[in-house]
């Protein structure tokens, strides 16, 4: 009987130990996630996008609070609306990953900046830290576009962790006044349960392998200097009412609509989740791409065109 105990115990511990050990030495790619290089060739096919609609392209570079130079484009619509957009890309990716979004939006009349997040594709920077340094880095590049542009409204869209800085910012920086979030996390350690599951199981990402989620969670935090349970969309709907469209795919494994629907939850401002069958992880606009501009689309025209919506007075152009 003792011995039965003790494969029993062995078998319940291993695998909870092994995570543990897994997200230790999980944490340092956590906060260097792979670089998706931007090429001459996505430069090229980019520019052809946009040559198709009539848009104008420009490099953007911003100095962040801290020094990191972050690099990117602004892209001017053809029939500009007086909005622009704020586009972010998700994690490993870059400012080309997110080329399809910004073209919907320049043939409707927004204007768009495209930004590489901090240690992804050509901006510089040391660690991802998925929010806690990221949404500082948005109110520099809003700082900047105002120098040069006369927005009469700034809008964001993101995907993944793109979607969670963009939710993020907007909780801190006013001038963000609506957003739309596919696939966002609802705060760094729910995402790790996921990751702990294997992006399969997150029933046992918050069992049997939480040790790993919570160790990865904790190391990162240590290394990078940042408080995690502060990186968070939750928090950030939370503080600040704003209009926010969500999407989500019941299916998607890498952040489930869980994420989403806790965000749905907390969100104080007006808002609506839209669920898209086959999406998976940030597919909506591949899987419905008609329903999905014109939910985006109508989304943004509605508050931009709200008699009563709110309004800044440093957005306005001069009458």
């Amino acid at each position: 009987m003792s011995r039965l105990i003790r494969i029993l115990l062995i078998l319940f511990f291993f695998p909870a130990a092994l995570s543990a050990v897994a997200g230790w030495y999980g944490a340092t790619g956590f906060l260097h996630p792979q670089k998706r290089a931007f090429t001459p060739d996505m430069v090229r096919d980019a520019d052809v996008t946009f040559a198709q609609i009539g848009a104008k392209r420009e490099d953007f570079e911003v100095r962040a609070a801290d020094g990191t130079m972050l690099r990117g484009w602004k892209v001017r619509a053809a029939k500009p609306n007086c909005a622009w957009v704020l586009v972010f890309h998700g994690v490993a990716d870059n400012r080309y990953g997110m080329t399809e979004h910004a073209r919907l939006l320049l043939q409707a009349g927004y204007s768009v900046v495209m930004m590489d997040q901090r240690a992804h594709g050509a901006s510089d920077g040391v660690i991802a830290s998925y929010g806690w340094l990221e949404r500082k880095d948005t109110s520099a590049v809003i700082d900047a576009l105002l120098q040069t542009e006369h927005p009469t409204y700034l809008f964001a869209l993101g995907n993944s962790m793109g979607a969670s800085i963009a939710l993020q910012s907007a909780g801190q920086d006013k001038r963000l006044e609506a957003l739309v979030a596919e696939a966002p996390f609802a705060d760094l350690q729910e995402a790790a349960y996921d990751y702990a599951g294997l992006q399969r199981w997150p029933t046992l990402g918050k069992t049997l392998f939480a040790p790993g989620a919570w160790t990865v969670v904790y190391r990162g935090e240590k290394l990078a200097g940042f408080p995690a349970r502060d990186v968070s969309s939750v928090k950030a709907v939370q503080q600040r009412a704003f209009p926010v469209l969500l999407i989500c795919d019941g299916a998607d494994v890498v952040l489930p609509c869980r994420h989403s629907e806790e965000i749905l939850k907390a969100a104080t401002g007006p808002k609506e989740l839209w669920r898209v069958p086959g999406a998976l992880h940030t597919g909506a606009l591949g899987a419905a791409p008609a329903e999905f501009r014109q939910r985006v689309i109508s989304f943004f025209d509605r508050e931009r065109l709200r008699p009563n919506g709110p309004v800044r007075p440093q957005l306005r152009t001069p009458d």
